[in-house]
């Protein structure tokens, strides 16, 4: 995807309501548009949770004064399950037990506040449950993808699961001897189910990717949902698309 296009969808996901908005205008994929919804949200929430937080004592007033969360949330654009936590913290509501009516509203003994906890999950396509079930699943699928492509080409790999213990870090598939693709000689391929722009991809070399590197040699990483055209990742490490699933490596001999 060029920067410009990126920009303008990237900046127009404001709220969940936009995802389905830009789908029609722009004929995106629904999914693409919500991984980089996501992405935005998880940014921004990072960034303004400080700022937030301080305006608890005010927003706890609201929320007793009659104001519900999911309005106080839509009126801060900030994520509904994380301004929960922090009012019914306020009020007195420990963490722990909070996060356990979050997974179960059906645990909360106080019907009025169930219900509402209930509007809040809906609410929330980030942190709540479902929508934190929905990215661990589209992590998942993503390693598939590159399992799958893994054993279509008989190549042999170790995983994470394999690798436990052995290594401080380690890609979703170390490969027990490298490949070729595109011409680049590769020892490792790690699975990003996400949209890899500049942010995405230096939070990835930062964490995973340029260690990979020290401790491995050269690598490539997968964005299934793509990736901004002419993003310059570091030495030795390779930037694939969807378009990897069409790959064909050249085997060592």
């Amino acid at each position: 995807m060029k920067y410009e296009e990126y920009k303008e969808i990237y900046f127009n996901l404001r709220k969940p309501a936009d995802i389905d908005a830009l789908a029609k205008s722009t004929g995106l994929d629904r999914e693409l548009l919500l991984v980089m919804y996501t992405q935005r949200t998880v940014r921004d929430a990072t960034r303004r949770f400080p700022i937030i937080r301080g305006q608890t004592p005010q927003l706890l007033k609201k929320w007793r004064a009659g104001r519900s969360i999911v309005a106080l949330a839509n009126e801060l654009n900030f994520p509904p399950v994380l301004l929960a936590m922090m009012v019914y913290q306020a009020a007195g509501i420990p963490r722990k037990t909070f996060w356990k009516y979050i997974r179960n509203p059906n645990e909360c003994p106080d019907q009025k506040l169930r219900k509402e906890i209930i509007r809040i999950n809906s609410a929330d396509i980030i942190y709540s449950p479902q929508g934190m079930e929905i990215q661990e699943k589209r992590g998942k699928w993503g390693e598939e993808q590159l399992y799958q492509w893994l054993n279509l080409h008989g190549i042999k790999y170790r995983t994470e699961v394999d690798l436990r213990g052995i290594h401080p870090k380690t890609p979703d598939a170390l490969l027990d001897k490298p490949i070729k693709l595109n011409g680049i000689i590769t020892h490792w391929i790690e699975s990003k189910a996400s949209f890899g722009d500049e942010i995405e991809l230096r939070k990835n070399v930062r964490r995973q990717l340029k260690p990979y590197t020290e401790l491995f040699g050269n690598g490539a990483v997968v964005y299934w949902f793509g990736y901004i055209e002419g993003i310059e990742p570091p030495e030795g490490i390779t930037i694939y698309g969807r378009e990897f699933s069409e790959m064909m490596p050249i085997l060592p001999r």
